[in-house]
Order: C-alpha cells, then structure tokens, then sequence
C-alpha cells in the first residue's frame, strides 16, 4: 500500500482546509484509512478513521464536529474537511493504513504511512 497525502498550508484562525491522501497497492481496499496529526513536540495523536465504503467514521473528540473525513472511491482518495480551525490544529498532519477497527488508534496500530503535510493556522 501506497499513501500520498497533500493538502497542507496556511490559514488564519476561523479558516478552513482540505487535506488528501491518495492510496494505491494492490490490497488497499482492506485497509481502514486513518488521518493522524503531531504538533511540535508533541506525539503523534489520532484525528480520524473512515472505512472506504464511507459507512463508518471516527473522530478524536477535539475535532469532532470540525473536521468531516470522507472517501471517494473512484478516485481512491481520502479527505479530511478541516473547518474552524484554530492555532492548537498546527501540526504534520499524516494519513495512514490500519486493519483495527477499534474507534481510537494509535500510531503503533498502523501499517502504512504516507509522508505529511503541515498545516499551520495562524491566530
């Protein structure tokens, strides 16, 4: 499995991004996408999960109700929505892979990374 997310930049406080993770392999499908973020010096902290069909999302409570992750399967890309966003969202934002279906996760849970994107919200 291949992950490649982009998407990252600027935006004031109160702004709004979207990031992509575009996934290719040849067993990608059973995988659970996973976005992940780490703020300096901080450890890397769950953000949200979704199923590929779309019918099961998770989100980590600080960004529930902001943030909406969705799939498209015909583009084989997953999104994180990313409204309201204030300066404790500053972070490398990454997209991974995982087969646990827990509705938490940890990096450790994870099989596939793709390299991240920062984003940065100015206050």
């Amino acid at each position: 499995v291949q992950l490649q997310a982009s998407g990252g930049g600027l935006v004031q406080a109160g702004g709004s991004l979207r990031l992509s993770c575009a996934a290719s392999g040849r067993t990608f499908r059973s995988y659970r996408m996973v976005w992940f973020r780490q703020a300096p010096g901080k450890e890397r902290e769950f953000v949200a999960a979704i199923i590929w069909s779309g019918s099961r999302a998770d989100y980590a409570d600080s960004v529930k109700g902001r943030f909406t992750i969705s799939s498209d399967n015909a583009k084989n890309t997953v999104y994180l929505q990313m409204n309201n966003l204030k300066p404790e969202d500053t972070a490398v934002y990454y997209c991974a892979s995982t087969k646990r279906w827990t509705a938490d996760l940890s990096p450790d849970d994870c099989d596939y990374w793709g390299q991240g994107t920062l984003v940065t919200v100015s206050s």
